[in-house]
């Protein structure tokens, strides 16, 4: 195996659970009259309050608060964007921290407030990611003023994820083929079955994200594919109307950028009842595992995974066979392959089959991403951890409308990885 540094973490000093959840619409701001103009400052505190209301709390019982943006100067012109977000959730004079790693953010948000619980220093405490991926802002302007993100400008935002003297860009080699050509190779399949797999995915998750109310896209590639002439959903996303952007990988394998925000409330368990009067039941977050490799290191994304799957798995005790859901950060969507096979969701070289029978939909019995993950429910980078974490908890109260998977979900592992170089992966499980 590819040698990594590893770390051993430790037990938390007290339990940590989550008790309530917030998330905006993933939307192109730009594009609606209704929502053009909105700020920074105005996301995160719809996605911040909403989680308190969710938890029945109000902001004097929130102790401190966390602030995730993948890229605030180029979305935002903000410096300290923590700052310019408190008075729009009630956090007047309470401390804040802002943090940044790329898609990463949200995920390593939770680590973060998770710690400060544990820790014993606080009791309550507010995680948070907004993110503009469609709109700039404009330089010299107020942020209500934005123009659209052309795929041009993030291609050269992507070149900032990397030491540039000594790293070749990442977009097209590391970001299109790597984890699925890695997955090809480690169990054998043809070109065709990769490319199958790959573009039945997409499918899946058009169709798990078609009536979420929250998501960017609304419309399934079943529905492309009639009215493009095709009989097989699948003989139109092996079409030139899927064009390959990769040795592999084709369009619509790739993340929807978009704007948006989530928030996540966590408190020490044994404060919940307190707290929320005993109206909300927790969700506990068992443990958190991460690692980090820059870009120059091949397979990352892998070796990556396997060394945070190893530490929370250490740290908890569970078993694969426990696990009930899985959240894989996809804005590659070979991800969820790879996701799947580490943590043993699914048997190791059967993910693919299981994606080409249906099982990874949320009608099946190995669900992946039921909000649609990155590539139909919308990617608002930093964002778009805790918009997993808030579709988890939905999951897992059993309130997630239209998408909710047909199976219970007790335990829910999910799987970060962002800015060429982040892994996180976290296990959380319905408090007894």
């Amino acid at each position: 195996m590819y040698h990594i540094n590893k770390t051993e973490i430790h037990p938390y000093k007290r339990s940590v659970s989550i008790i309530g959840v917030g998330c905006t619409p993933f939307m192109n701001t730009i594009d609606n009259p209704e929502t053009n103009g909105l700020t920074e400052g105005e996301l995160f505190g719809y996605a911040g309050l909403q989680a308190m209301e969710d938890a029945g709390v109000r902001p004097k019982d929130v102790d401190f608060y966390y602030h995730g943006c993948a890229s605030p100067l180029n979305g935002s012109n903000y410096l300290t964007p923590n700052m310019q977000v408190a008075e729009w959730v009630g956090m007047r004079g309470k401390a804040s921290i802002h943090h940044s790693e790329a898609c990463c953010t949200g995920y390593l948000g939770l680590e973060l407030a998770a710690n400060a619980i544990a820790s014993g220093k606080y009791d309550c405490v507010l995680t948070g990611a907004v993110e503009y991926g469609d709109g700039l802002a404009i330089q010299g302007l107020p942020s209500i003023y934005r123009k659209k993100f052309s795929f041009q400008e993030f291609q050269i935002s992507t070149e900032w994820l990397t030491d540039n003297a000594y790293t070749r860009h990442l977009l097209c080699n590391i970001g299109h083929d790597n984890s699925a050509l890695w997955y090809q190779t480690q169990y054998g399949l043809t070109d065709d079955e990769i490319d199958k797999a790959l573009c039945q995915l997409a499918v899946i998750a058009r169709r798990n994200t078609v009536n979420n109310p929250l998501a960017i896209i609304h419309k399934t590639y079943d529905e492309d594919a009639k009215e493009a002439g095709f009989d097989n959903v699948l003989d139109y996303m092996q079409s030139a109307f899927n064009p390959k952007v990769g040795g592999i990988m084709r369009i619509s394998g790739l993340e929807q950028k978009c704007d948006g925000a989530a928030a996540v409330l966590l408190c020490a368990t044994e404060k919940v009842e307190e707290l929320t009067h005993g109206k909300v039941k927790p969700i506990e977050v068992l443990g958190i595992g991460c690692a980090a490799l820059e870009a120059s290191n091949p397979y990352l994304e892998v070796y990556g995974t396997m060394e945070a799957d190893r530490q929370v798995k250490a740290r908890t005790g569970i078993d694969p066979s426990e696990i009930d859901l899985l959240y894989a950060n996809d804005f590659i969507i070979g991800s969820q392959l790879i996701a799947a096979d580490i943590s043993g969701y699914i048997p190791k070289g059967e993910g693919w089959k299981y994606v080409m029978d249906g099982r990874t939909g949320k009608d099946g019995d190995k669900p992946i991403n039921p909000n649609g993950g990155r590539t139909a429910f919308g990617h608002a980078h930093a964002a778009s951890g805790l918009a997993d974490v808030y579709d988890a908890v939905k999951q897992m109260r059993g309130l997630a409308g239209d998408h909710q998977v047909k199976k219970t979900v007790n335990t829910t592992y999910l799987r970060g990885f962002g800015g060429g170089q982040n892994l996180c992966d976290i296990i959380i499980r319905n408090k007894d």
